[in-house]
């Protein structure tokens, strides 16, 4: 399963630069590629407003 962003992102951009294979994008909402995702965790460690989790 995949990692997920939630309405509870803030768009700070923390995440981006944390993901080692490059699965988040940017927008209005940030979202994650589940194609691409590897399910470290270290996206949701560094969020500073826990809107990232594991998919269900």
């Amino acid at each position: 399963m995949a990692y997920v962003i939630s309405d509870d992102c803030i768009a700070c951009g923390t995440c981006i630069d944390e993901c080692p294979v490059g699965a988040i994008s940017e927008g209005d909402k940030y979202s994650i590629n589940p194609e691409a995702c590897t399910e470290c965790g270290t996206c949701a460690d560094v969020c500073p407003s826990e809107a990232i989790h594991p998919g269900e």
